[in-house]
């Protein structure tokens, strides 16, 4: 008999039964996966997936003080949920004490749903968006363009329960669409992205008439060179800069004197202005839309993260707060070194503060001349004490001139801190909901608006597409 024949609420009950150390936590993650493929204008794959993935943390408590051990398996049978467990009790036994040790997390109310069954995808949730996507590729078949791209769309349940009581549940949807547009000689190319929970607020039709006015700039070359130059930057480009800048606003690492939040001579820079313009750069799990885990789920322990914080309440959180540093991320541990609040990363990320009434196409409309990017990628750092990271364009980057579009120009390498983009942004637009192309992988919920760059630097040209 397989794991997935149990509900996952019972193989947690079970896993924490068998359990014979000090603490122990598990962690049920049951997936489903849907997804389309298309290419040349027509459909090419499609399918769905299911799995479970089972993490055990086990605590064993010692003179010198508390180790962990973590297993985790995918696809565990019945008579295998013993040796997991076992496994990571001897991972603790063999541990040295854990540095994050804290106290498992306890008298969180349990999830009213945590004996239900876990919440599934299929292919139904492309019923309403298969045959618009049907419909876009005969309008681009009709306008002389190819479209590629994929949808995929997850629903993850996370089970969380722990030798102190906790019984925690989390449906998770994550759903993404990538659509391409190029010209049949395959020298224009334009894409698009959005991030969804369920289809149903994604329009092909409107994407692909999107993609067709950006293969029409495209049709007039311009070639520049590097150098700094106003740039609009779209909100996925914003999205994947300042998702990096989360993932680098460690609380310790700024205090130990390791980042661009680190202040010269010792401590942060919590307090400081960032910036003119009054950006709030926030995390919120309740955010309508973009909703994510209320409560921490850590299957590992590293960075701003500990398996000992599972279960830990997140709420809305304001990372720059009108343009002030406001919280970096911290563990119960972190917190405990830094003095800084307890402050755990949350799962979605929304900048606002910007002109709810002013679009993108508003501001090129303003623009006497400047770059209008697509989206970027390819992004690394080059500096953590500055945050320097650097990238390519990629899929159109377009010439404004006197307010509108006059062609598209090569290719550029950027070297840019995000950090320092957010002080040197003279506007901000509305925010939307949007897909970062370069870190959607692995991070979705962002809402973003586009921001106006006075000199943003364009270090190299590059011959990427």
């Amino acid at each position: 008999m397989s794991a997935r024949s149990n509900k996952p609420h019972e193989v947690v009950e079970r896993a924490l039964e068998l359990s014979r150390a000090d603490g122990c936590v598990v962690i049920a993650d049951e997936e489903s996966t849907a997804n389309l493929r298309w290419a040349g204008n027509a459909l090419t794959t499609n399918g769905v997936t299911r799995g479970r993935t089972l993490t055990v943390v086990a605590t064993v408590d010692g003179r010198e003080g508390t180790a962990s051990g973590v297993v985790s398996r995918s696809a565990v049978t019945l008579d295998e949920l013993e040796p997991l467990v076992r496994a990571a009790e001897a991972a603790a036994r063999g541990a040295g004490p854990a540095e994050d040790a804290q106290p498992l997390v306890a008298g969180v109310p349990a999830s009213p749903d945590f004996t239900d069954a876990p919440a599934e995808t299929s292919s139904a949730v492309f019923a309403d968006f298969a045959p618009a996507l049907g419909e876009a590729f005969a309008r681009a078949r009709a306008g002389g363009r190819e479209l590629y791209g994929f949808a995929n769309h997850e629903m993850t349940s996370t089970y969380v329960g722990t030798s102190t009581g906790l019984r925690l549940r989390h449906d998770q949807p994550n759903g993404t669409l990538e659509l391409n547009a190029k010209s049949p000689d395959r020298t224009r190319s334009a894409w698009a992205g959005r991030a969804t929970r369920d289809f149903k607020d994604v329009d092909p039709a409107a994407l692909d008439a999107d993609l067709a006015v950006r293969l029409g700039w495209a049709e007039r070359r311009v070639e520049l060179p590097a150098g700094r130059y106003e740039t609009l930057l779209p909100p996925t480009a914003v999205a994947d800069l300042l998702i990096y800048q989360y993932w680098s606003a460690s609380g310790r690492d700024a205090v130990e004197g390791r980042t661009v939040f680190s202040e010269p001579g010792g401590g942060t820079r919590v307090g400081e202005r960032l910036g003119a313009l009054p950006l709030t750069l926030r995390s919120d799990p309740h955010e309508p839309g973009l909703e994510s885990a209320p409560f921490v789920v850590a299957h590992s322990s590293g960075g701003d993260q500990s398996v000992f914080d599972n279960g830990l309440p997140v709420a809305a959180t304001d990372w720059i707060r009108a343009g002030e540093l406001h919280r970096l991320t911290t563990t119960r541990h972190g917190a405990g070194l830094t003095g800084l609040p307890v402050a755990p990363a949350i799962g979605n990320l929304v900048l606002d503060g910007g002109d709810p009434g002013r679009s993108l196409e508003d501001m090129v409309a303003a623009t006497e001349r400047g770059l209008l990017l697509t989206c970027l990628w390819y992004i690394r750092e080059v500096d953590p004490a500055t945050l320097l990271l650097t990238g390519l364009t990629r899929d159109g980057v377009y010439l404004v001139e006197h307010g509108e579009v006059v062609g598209e120009v090569n290719n550029f390498r950027f070297n840019e801190s995000p950090v320092g983009l957010l002080g040197r942004a003279t506007e901000a637009g509305r925010t939307e909901k949007t897909l970062p192309r370069e870190w959607g992988d692995w991070f979705t919920r962002a809402a973003m608006p586009a921001l106006r760059v006075p000199d943003f630097n364009m270090s190299s040209v590059s011959q990427g597409v």
